[in-house]
């Protein structure tokens, strides 16, 4: 299928992240500022392209539900889309695409997504220039990756192909991030994300997850502690970020308290 990679909202979400990950990973202030505000620009609560990018979501994310129900969620969702400005949404991704290769660079486009396909399929749905017969069959698709039981699901994800720069910055992410817990997992990413909605959801995740941490190590006499990890300076530290904005040392901080919990939790 011929795509236009830059005219879908959730592919330019996804490059800008990827972006933003290699930005935090290489301590690149300047870049992480720019892609941050950039997200907060145009994918900010109500602003057209987060609103395509919903409905993009909602069709993505959605697994393992019954075929009626997700033919009803696909056409709610296509009802939704066609009420969408479709100038407004070609004006403003118009607007972000030539922000990205004025402030950043050209070369975010050459990012690797792996769920590319899965993005040219939705797109390919809503674009209403689109042959019947086409939208048809990734509509048929998407109802039966909705409706497919999790066991049964085949990775549909793309594999890079001769690329150095992505392949050399997974290796810098992971020599790092090494055999993350499903909830470090859930930090970074919504740390990653949080400059699109100025931090609002990682503050919400913060605070119960800081409280479920705090919950735990108040369960644990300070000598089942490492000497570097007492409990009242790291109950003070998790405390401290309801006071202040949330940085990367803070990230390694929260990172490394959820390991000691959960080495905790297997004592």
């Amino acid at each position: 299928m011929k795509h236009n990679k830059k005219r879908n909202t959730a592919f330019i979400y996804e490059t800008l992240t990827r972006e933003l990950t290699r930005a935090v990973v290489n301590k690149d202030q300047a870049t992480k500022q720019k892609i941050g505000s950039l997200l907060k620009e145009f994918f900010s609560k109500g602003r057209i392209l987060a609103q395509e990018l919903e409905l993009y979501t909602a069709l993505l994310e959605t697994v393992n539900i019954h075929p009626k129900v997700a033919e009803r969620l696909l056409h709610e969702t296509k009802v939704a889309h066609r009420a969408l400005d479709e100038n407004n949404i070609f004006s403003a991704q118009s607007s972000i695409i030539s922000a990205i290769n004025k402030k950043i660079s050209a070369d975010v486009w050459g990012n690797f997504v792996p769920n590319f396909k899965s993005l040219a399929s939705v797109n390919a749905i809503f674009n209403s220039k689109a042959s019947v017969k086409k939208r048809v069959l990734f509509e048929q698709m998407i109802v039966d990756r909705m409706s497919q039981p999790i066991s049964e699901r085949v990775d549909d994800t793309l594999q890079p192909l001769d690329n150095l720069t992505y392949n050399s910055f997974i290796n810098k992410f992971n020599d790092k991030y090494t055999n993350l817990l499903s909830e470090q997992k859930d930090l970074l990413n919504r740390y990653i994300t949080s400059f699109a909605d100025d931090g609002f959801e990682l503050r919400l995740y913060l605070n119960e997850e800081l409280h479920r941490l705090k919950s735990v190590l108040s369960t644990h006499d300070e000598s089942s502690l490492p000497a570097s990890s007492k409990i009242t300076e790291v109950v003070d530290y998790l405390e401290g970020f309801r006071k202040r904005d949330f940085v990367d040392t803070d990230l390694n901080k929260v990172l490394q308290t959820q390991e000691l919990v959960q080495e905790l939790a297997l004592k």
